[in-house]
């Protein structure tokens, strides 16, 4: 018995496992967390395309106002 167990060599490949696991994990963590960066940048491109465009929209009212009041001012 004792030359059947000198026949095989030790299992030692487990912590080379183990790691290699864990890195394909890290890699599936990382692409998550890339994909997610990028909807977070999409939503602040829509954000401040939304926010320029009420600042346009306010600045539009706020010289339609002052043309109308002149208009009514020289009549």
């Amino acid at each position: 018995m004792s030359d059947r167990r000198a026949a095989y060599e030790p299992f030692a490949c487990a912590p080379a496992l183990k790691l290699e696991a864990h890195e394909r994990v890290s890699k599936l963590q990382i692409e998550a967390l890339h994909a997610r960066l990028d909807r977070l940048e999409a939503l602040a491109e829509r954000l401040e395309r939304r926010l320029w465009l009420t600042v346009y929209g306010v600045a539009g009212m706020l010289l339609a106002e002052g043309v109308q009041s002149l208009v009514s001012a020289a009549h």
